[in-house]
């Protein structure tokens, strides 16, 4: 038997914070029943349904795919155009996977798909700050200012962001450009594209190397392959760290 809010964080259809949400707000049954006090155990037969909504209990799966340009960090997409869930599709993946996050149009490399809600949902959240490492080649030469204000944290008008590690990699006075490395752990909208633009050296390509401490080596553009149970522990550990010290603190103080 599991809390309720979990089986439905298991689900995928939400984090298991929401769901604490949906149940307080009477949009959870169980066997047509509405449930809104949290603390119900269920098991795998009881009839769960959110928002009058059947749950469906599959095997947790994970990938990472590196992911080429010119398709949509997406399930779906209503103007037609090719997602990443494409690619798992054609080799036969079955579960209703989802991005973790997103990678721009143009935007290449490591990117997970999960179907598991909840670590999903942790891996986004800010607060847990998971690293994200990009390789990026923009316009011009990047000189230490530049640099130096990338790790400050840049005002983006809307925000600021957190400091970044930075390094660069190399730089190519034939064709004015350079390559620079470097690691967030924020991940708003265009936000690397904005900071290269904020110190005057627009992204002409850009690459996640990695997502946490996992990389797309070996795989070519499209390609993919199944997280191996180890690395889904890892995430979960990484993803949790800092909620739960966050936790000690307010009961120690």
């Amino acid at each position: 038997m599991e809390r309720l809010q979990k089986v439905i964080a298991k689900s995928g259809v939400t984090s298991r914070r929401k769901a604490e949400d949906l149940i307080k707000a009477g949009k959870v049954k169980v066997n047509g029943k509405v449930v809104n006090e949290l603390g119900l155990k269920v098991t795998d037969k009881d009839l769960v349904e959110v928002n009058n909504m059947k749950i469906e209990t599959e095997e947790k799966v994970y990938y990472i795919i590196n992911k080429p340009a010119g398709c949509i960090s997406a399930f779906s997409d209503d103007k037609d155009r090719r997602v990443v869930v494409d690619y798992l599709r054609s080799r036969g993946v079955q579960e209703r996977v989802y991005p973790v996050g997103r990678l721009d149009y143009d935007t290449t490399g490591a990117l997970i798909l999960t179907n598991d809600g909840e670590l999903a949902n942790l891996l986004m959240h800010p607060r847990n700050e998971i690293n994200k490492i990009y390789l990026v080649r923009c316009v011009g030469i990047v000189n230490s200012v530049g640099l130096a204000k990338l790790r400050k944290g840049i005002d983006l008008g809307s925000f600021k962001t957190a400091p970044a590690k930075v390094e660069l990699v190399s730089v190519d006075k034939a064709n004015n450009s350079s390559q620079v490395r470097i690691t967030i752990h924020e991940g708003k909208y265009h936000q690397v594209k904005l900071m290269f633009e904020a110190i005057s050296h627009p992204v002409k390509k850009l690459r996640r190397e990695m997502y946490a401490f996992i990389n797309v080596s070996g795989l070519k553009p499209g390609e993919f392959r199944r997280l191996k149970i180890h690395e889904v522990k890892q995430l979960y550990v990484l993803a949790t760290y800092k909620e739960k010290k966050t936790n000690y603190r307010i009961r120690r103080y």
